[in-house]
């Protein structure tokens, strides 16, 4: 890597609280939480919200505290959310000549070789993507990744001081947030590791980049290293523009309600199967084994508890949608169990493969040209007209044991019928 690189991380503040407040200019200034599947617990806090909510409390248990707050609580929007995200993404991408995607509201920016003040540039583009999609970010530049990080990271909690950009290429700021940053606050540094560190007496940033990396790297393992390393000012990490296949793709919810039928859980897997297929078909892998798995609610003493999976071996690797539905819903009947009220299934795809790199002998079947031209035309089909515009025939368009939300906003952004209205007095 080039001793001379310069990376930022820009961060979309508060994602899912922010995408809300896009088309709903009336919650500016008001509080407000997203909830995970189900309505379940908290999973997304606006910053204003954050001092009365704690991130996975219980919806059902918080209701009373929200309403004496004056806290307006939303269910996951993950359609505007992903559209939201990719109007961002663009922007992004088109400043720069390298980017890499790190999650749905984050992405790395090369800015290595670009002239000028990369400051003020950064402050520029942030007011792009506000002008442009309503969405506020946060830029942090460094020589590496994890001071980039945390450099963003300094950048959003004094907001008010650095206007939502940070530049610690320079030694001073550097050390001065290396200094004032607890080492709970580093990428890559979770809960049971802060522990084991803080026991070593290194209890800031500071502390572990002064820490000698080969005594970390042997007590702990090479990420630790490499974090060191990068807080200590060398490069570790490059930007990975193109994101590698992954190697298992796992579907699962909760449903809205409890099931004891096997015809609805059936429904629910094929429905998993389907999504689960998509992902593998967008990364071009091919799939040799899938696990099917049910359980009841597990955190009920008074309810009777039963969990159970089933391995499937596909016949040869493929990403076909109907075999991969048929095939699921015989395994349903193996570990299906009357006189269970059922709460979640599961899909996972395993042992995944790019076609041509099973080795199988000269005579054993493969998926066929023809399937494989039916599931382009499915996709092209759903990606233009919406998702299950298209799908396989056990699958419900409306069930009702669809995920339960009571709360969500409308889908302003990919559906005619939601489109947002202004009326004018």
């Amino acid at each position: 890597m080039r001793s001379d690189q310069v990376f930022a991380l820009a961060d979309c503040n508060s994602f899912y609280a922010s995408c809300e407040r896009v088309f709903r200019p009336d919650l500016a200034k008001t509080p407000i939480v997203v909830l995970s599947n189900n309505d379940g617990c908290v999973i997304a806090r606006s910053y204003d919200a954050k001092p009365f909510v704690k991130m996975g409390e219980p919806f059902f248990q918080i209701r009373d505290k929200l309403r004496r707050h004056g806290i307006v609580p939303f269910s996951s929007n993950y359609a505007l959310y992903g559209n939201l995200s990719e109007r961002v993404m663009t922007i992004l991408e088109s400043a720069v000549a390298r980017c890499e995607r790190y999650s749905i509201d984050e992405a790395w920016l090369d800015f290595t070789g670009m002239p000028g003040d990369l400051e003020a540039f950064s402050r520029e583009l942030r007011a792009r993507v506000l002008r442009c999609t309503s969405i506020p970010v946060g830029i942090g530049i460094a020589p590496t990744k994890t001071l980039a990080k945390l450099a963003n990271h300094t950048a959003k909690r004094l907001q008010a001081q650095t206007g939502g950009v940070v530049d610690i290429r320079d030694p001073f700021k550097r050390d001065w947030v290396l200094r004032n940053t607890a080492v709970k606050e580093v990428w890559g540094v979770g809960r049971r590791m802060t522990g084991h560190l803080e026991s070593m007496g290194i209890r800031t940033a500071m502390d572990l980049a002064k820490a000698d990396p080969r005594t970390l790297q042997q007590k702990f393992s090479v990420l630790v290293e490499k974090t060191s390393r990068e807080l200590a000012g060398t490069p570790c990490l490059d930007l990975e523009e193109v994101e590698p296949p992954k190697q298992e793709i796992c579907c699962s919810r909760a449903f809205g309600k409890r099931l004891t039928e096997i015809a609805p859980l059936k429904q629910a897997v094929a429905t998993y199967v389907g999504r689960a297929a998509e992902k593998l078909r967008a990364q071009g892998s091919v799939c040799k084994r899938m696990r099917v798995s049910i359980r009841t609610g597990m955190f009920n003493p008074d309810e009777a508890q039963y969990a159970q999976g089933v391995l499937v071996e596909l016949p040869f690797p493929t990403c076909d949608t109907r075999l991969m539905t048929r095939l699921a819903a015989d395994a349903v009947g193996k570990i299906f169990r009357p006189g269970f009220r059922y709460s979640k299934a599961e899909v996972l795809l395993m042992d995944l493969r790019q076609p041509g790199e099973f080795t199988d002998d000269l005579f054993a079947h493969t998926q066929s040209v023809e399937c494989d031209q039916l599931m382009s035309v499915m996709d092209k089909i759903n990606d233009r007209w919406g998702r299950g515009t298209l799908r396989a025939a056990s699958v419900p368009a409306s069930p009702d044991w669809g995920m339960r939300r009571e709360l969500m906003s409308q889908s302003y952004t990919t559906r005619l019928e939601e489109l947002w209205t202004v009326r004018c007095n």
